[in-house]
């Protein structure tokens, strides 16, 4: 079973009679299962080193200011500020605020495999945010998100109310204001824990937590826009490109000019639009954060070779403390650093 089929079950169906079509709420069989979980949260703040802007409060349609649910730090005699206060978050939370978490798949593992895995089936760039809120709060007010988005419902239940989509493409996405036209509702529904809730690229729409402390996994799968193709034409016109750097006469110059524009014409005349599409996608499912390099200072320090040569003076070897110009590690040899608290 592929990532999204645990989510929305036959996939076919879901592409024929929902995507960019119509919102709709799925049950999978026991339920989808998120990555993420309120225990993710509490490990995640409880480390200390949680820092704004990956979380946001948000209370009456607005985001609070960082120095409500933040503290500084005092590292090495300075006074850095940002980090997460979980005191002042759950005295929030009990006023009824709705917690944020941004971009979950750039600091929580299985949550950038599941997303790495939805982005190769897709071809689209995806991230994940990560809403708790207080029964009978809403969160964020009515918006529009640049993104279809898959919700999945972790913990409690919370009530959805979901809009028409923009008429034609010139929209942006963001909050609906209240002095413009309000498009139609043409949903509203509870989601349960387990259950998934699909809305589609610009539908406006808002929540409100319903049964419990109320916490849901929201996938937004971006889609590229006119900015973005023009971007990857651009690149397609341009890559591994045959000419001088640095034409030193006019002439040379004047040539090179010509060889861009003979190539850009070949190129131009071949590529399709729905070449140009993908690579725009490509670009996109890109830039999404992939496993970061581990330092393994665990296997290092395994492998790393006792201090002084010891284990390896043999009957070859250079006396005792006798350089040999071969150095063990990184430091081997070499006078012991002072200490930081000298």
């Amino acid at each position: 079973m592929n990532a999204l089929e645990h989510w929305v079950g036959d996939t076919s169906r879901f592409f024929s009679t929902y995507w960019r079509q119509s919102p709709h709420i799925f049950e999978p069989p026991g339920g989808a299962s998120s990555p993420f979980t309120l225990g993710d949260i509490d490990a995640a703040l409880g480390s200390g080193f949680f820092h704004e802007p990956y979380l946001e409060m948000w209370a009456d349609d607005s985001r609070l200011p960082f120095r409500n649910y933040t503290s500084p730090r005092t590292v090495a005699g300075e006074r850095p500020g940002g980090f997460v206060d979980t005191s002042k978050v759950r005295g929030l939370l009990d006023e009824g605020a709705t917690l944020l978490l941004r971009n979950v798949d750039q600091w929580h593992a299985p949550t950038r495999r599941l997303l790495t895995r939805l982005a190769g089936e897709l071809g689209r760039e995806i991230e994940a945010f990560f809403f708790v809120t207080p029964a009978g709060r809403a969160g964020l007010p009515l918006h529009r998100d640049d993104a279809d988005v898959l919700v999945v419902q972790v913990s409690g239940s919370k009530h959805w109310s979901v809009h028409e989509g923009p008429a034609d493409g010139n929209w942006g996405a963001g909050r609906v204001r209240r002095g413009e036209a309000q498009p139609t509702e043409i949903m509203k529904a509870v989601l349960r824990q387990g259950e998934v809730l699909y809305i589609p690229r610009g539908f406006a729409h808002r929540a409100t937590g319903q049964d419990g402390l109320s916490a849901h996994l929201s996938l937004t799968i971006r889609e590229v826009g006119s900015a973005d193709l023009a971007e990857s034409l651009r690149e397609c016109l341009a890559q591994d490109l045959q000419v001088a750097a640095r034409p030193v006469s006019d002439a040379t110059l004047s040539d090179a000019g010509a060889a861009l524009l003979e190539t850009a014409r070949d190129r131009l005349a071949a590529l399709t639009p729905e070449a140009l599409i993908t690579h725009a996608r490509r670009r996109g499912v890109e830039r999404m954060p992939g496993t970061p390099d581990s330092l393994s200072l665990v296997e290092l320090a395994a492998a790393w070779p006792a201090r002084g040569g010891a284990a390896d003076d043999g009957p070859g070897d250079a006396g005792a403390g006798a350089s040999t110009g071969t150095e063990h590690g990184p430091g081997a040899g070499r006078r012991p650093a002072e200490s930081a608290t000298a």
